[in-house]
């Protein structure tokens, strides 16, 4: 048996939320040299690709809630990944009515 997940008001806080045409998306595989295909809530399947500033300082895993801005050409295609929640912050995102996946 685990430790239950308990969200802090510190977490809340520190969570980035989506703004204008971000978008929250699911990983569906993962695709090495820093790319995800994504399954975003608009319906299309994205392939995302992780900032330099996050490459090494964040590991995404499959069905890992992660914060998508698609690129301004080809936006139906492909995005950048901004932000990638924790299990008990997307539990606070699906109960709050920000993800719908």
């Amino acid at each position: 048996m685990g430790k239950k997940k308990i969200i802090s008001e510190e977490e809340i806080k520190d969570m980035v939320l989506p703004v204008a045409n971000d978008m929250l998306d699911i990983a569906t595989r993962l695709l090495g040299f820093d790319r995800v295909l994504m399954k975003c809530q608009d319906g299309h399947e994205r392939l995302c690709r992780l900032r330099g500033k996050m490459k090494r300082r964040v590991w995404i895993r499959i069905g890992g809630v992660v914060l998508v801005s698609p690129w301004d050409f080809q936006s139906h295609k492909r995005g950048d990944v901004i932000w990638r929640y924790k299990k008990s912050q997307a539990e606070w995102l699906r109960k709050n009515g920000y993800l719908s996946i």
